[in-house]
């Protein structure tokens, strides 16, 4: 079974101009390319010229500081221009997933404040999937999402079937692990998944997860997307790449 990676250039080429890290993800043969925050200053029409048809798997809200506002008190008319934001330069690029970022806060009333923002925006956008990503506590401390258990019970409050997990396995490796049996116990709410080195956030192949064994074995569970290679490389990214190989046909 092939697998297709996703270049998540949030993370990777770094050192480059937002546009020229999608040609960049292009010349490296990456299949499919996704998104942070960086194109909305950008503008749609820049950013389709630069993809040239190359698909893209998703894209981020704006981040700020705070990891997202859309749990935040005071920001509610923010957060819901901010996810419109989104989701207008998702259909513009023909992007399939828009990650809303919740904020770090322990406010009363932070999740259910998340969750309207979700429903409104999966009523409002039913073509598109909105993506919650739990961040583990040891990358992202205060988080309001910081595991599955936390995103699996907001999607339940929101009940939109185009509201679904982002699955990170370095955030689920730091949060639980049992990486497989997780992914098939609720992976109908599962929309994405994302990889990196597990305890390292570097190289698929650096760290405490065997991802040649993981891989075809989600793939073998249902899992038929792109994994988003959300990893911070260890060196140019160029230079980083030949992880891939152990996939190559």
């Amino acid at each position: 079974m092939s697998v297709a990676f996703s270049a998540n250039l949030g993370f990777l080429w770094k050192d480059r101009p937002f546009l020229e890290r999608i040609a960049a993800a292009k010349a490296a043969s990456f299949p499919v390319v996704e998104f942070h925050d960086d194109a909305q200053d950008i503008g749609a029409e820049a950013v389709k010229a630069a993809l040239g048809g190359t698909p893209v798997a998703g894209l981020n809200v704006r981040h700020y500081d705070t990891n997202g506002i859309a749990g935040l008190s005071g920001r509610e008319a923010d957060a819901a221009r901010d996810i419109g934001e989104a989701a207008a330069l998702a259909r513009a690029v023909g992007a399939k997933a828009v990650h809303v970022l919740a904020g770090r806060t322990t406010e009363a009333g932070a999740a259910a404040r998340y969750a309207a923002r979700l429903g409104e925006a999966a009523d409002l956008s039913p073509e598109l999937v909105f993506l919650i990503e739990p961040l583990c506590p040891q990358a992202v401390p205060g988080y309001l999402v910081p595991t599955l258990d936390a995103a699996l019970a907001i999607i339940e409050t929101i009940g939109r079937p185009n509201v679904k997990v982002m699955y990170d396995c370095f955030h689920m490796q730091c949060t639980g692990g049992d990486l497989l049996a997780r992914y098939v116990a609720h992976k109908d709410a599962i929309g994405h998944i994302q990889i990196a080195g597990g305890g390292t956030r570097a190289e698929p192949d650096r760290g405490e997860i065997n991802y040649q064994w993981l891989i075809p074995a989600l793939q073998d569970a249902g899992y038929t997307g792109p994994f988003g290679a959300e990893y911070k490389p260890a060196g140019p990214t160029d230079e980083t790449l030949g992880w891939r190989d152990a996939y190559s046909a």
